[in-house]
């Protein structure tokens, strides 16, 4: 039999049901009908608010092949990225050419450049150097005396500055496996412990040691770059706060005079005092155990504090526990150790500390003192003493905000937990007197 569309085609309407227009069913209809079937409908009441139009949160892949791609795609788009960094030679390149076009200034040893030959360079090269030859950056880093002028010395340090930026923040994207920008903690441990390897000055830590290594560098940064506790952190904050150069100034074999606190003695040292408090060797740290730290000098009121509001296990603080505790202690100069201390003196959760508050702080440091000692010490006058010093908005009231702001929050803090600040507070006044003593002896 032939194939006949036409007879195919009233064969096939024959078959269809022909419903009145006045009967049909409307395009809303349909869709309401389609989304009751639903079962992820979100019903929406007069007093909700609208649910979110997106989340930028992204979950595991369910299908590999999708991951895969996205994980290629990625790795071609730091290739490319990468690409467009200078290498070596056309670092010297560029070098050779400042050189030939420099200036020099009767009136300066340094060498410099002035607008005219820096866009005689910039001809001279080709695109891929375009972005450190443009008038935005010689505006910016020309010398300020001498206007027009660009010191050859600092222009060729900030595009080695820049393609190290590049190249770094290229390596931690590399760990940011979801591509949102940020690393969690164990991101960031899994690309401290491939650094590791890397680090010249490094070359003598045991392997068995490379854990608690890793884990005291991202306790560092964690407690700076994370001071709300996310559990995540900016790769530009990363990048920008200073702790990643000095990271890698371990690679270099000259060691600095200057103390590194991810070098191998600052490393070891602060293990080396948790393992000396863990009396009963078990891994963790009792309150009782912590109480020997800095020579037992800090009150037993501030310690019970911390353990009721810090992270414990079974009432016992870990090693993650203690760096940021030692973080918090040491550095108690400095914003993110101020909040994380405050939360440990505003016993009522109030959101301030008043007169009670302080208090209370300051009889624990005054009973920590041996009897003949306290009764010289007045707890009413160091109180007022501590709200000069801060000078608060509301004179009844201290806010973290107030504390910040004063300049004197290490000062604070140590009065309030620490017998020996204390003890430097109340003779501060003799220990100048002192100094002044030993400097006219010496002239």
């Amino acid at each position: 039999m032939d194939f006949n569309f036409e007879n195919c085609l009233k064969e096939g309407l024959s078959k269809t049901p022909i419903v009145p227009a006045n009967e049909r069913k409307t395009e809303e209809e349909y869709f309401t009908e389609a989304i009751s079937r639903d079962d992820t409908v979100v019903t929406i009441r007069n007093n909700d608010k609208l649910p979110s139009f997106h989340e930028p949160q992204v979950t595991r892949e369910s299908n590999m092949f999708k991951t895969q791609l996205r994980i290629k795609a990625r790795t071609y788009l730091f290739e490319r990225k990468l690409s467009k960094v200078l290498n070596s030679n056309e670092l010297k390149t560029i070098w050779s050419l400042l050189q030939e076009h420099h200036t020099s200034l009767n009136y300066s040893y340094k060498q410099y450049i002035s607008y005219t030959n820096f866009i005689l360079v910039k001809q001279k090269l080709n695109d891929k150097y375009k972005l450190f030859l443009s008038p935005r950056i010689f505006l910016q880093l020309q010398h300020s005396k001498f206007k027009g002028y660009l010191s050859i010395d600092t222009f060729f340090k900030y595009i080695m500055k820049k393609i190290w930026v590049d190249q770094t923040r290229s390596g931690l994207s590399h760990y940011d496996l979801n591509g949102l920008g940020y690393l969690s903690e164990m991101d960031f441990e899994s690309y401290v412990s491939d650094l590791i390897p890397t680090l010249t000055q490094l070359k003598e830590l045991n392997k068995i040691f490379y854990s608690f290594y890793a884990c005291l560098v991202v306790r560092r940064f964690f407690f700076y770059l994370d001071p709300l506790r996310t559990g995540k952190i900016r790769i530009v904050d990363i990048l920008s706060c200073g702790f990643l150069d000095e990271l890698l100034e371990l690679r270099e074999e000259i060691h600095k005079t200057k103390q590194n606190y991810f070098s191998i003695p600052s490393a070891l040292h602060i293990y080396s005092t948790y393992l000396e408090l863990d009396k009963n060797h078990d891994g963790l740290l009792s309150i009782s155990e912590l109480a020997g730290y800095k020579s037992g000098t800090l009150t037993s009121v501030f310690l019970d504090r911390v353990f009721q509001d810090t992270f414990t296990l079974d009432g016992q603080m870990d090693y993650n526990g203690f760096l940021n505790f030692v973080l918090a202690v040491e550095n108690c100069q400095d914003h993110q150790a101020l909040r994380y201390l405050f939360k440990f003196f505003d016993i009522k959760n109030q959101g301030y500390l008043d007169s009670f508050v302080i208090t209370y702080f300051v009889r624990a440091v005054i009973e920590k003192l041996p009897r003949e000692q306290q009764l010289g010490v007045s707890v009413q006058d160091l109180k007022d003493e501590i709200f000069d010093m801060v000078k608060p908005l509301n004179p009844n009231r201290i806010t973290l905000k107030d504390i910040i702001h004063s300049g004197m929050g290490h000062t604070v803090v140590n009065i309030l937990i620490d017998v020996n600040g204390f003890w430097s507070y109340e003779f501060r006044e003799t220990a100048v007197t002192d100094d002044n003593l030993q400097q006219q002896k010496k002239i």
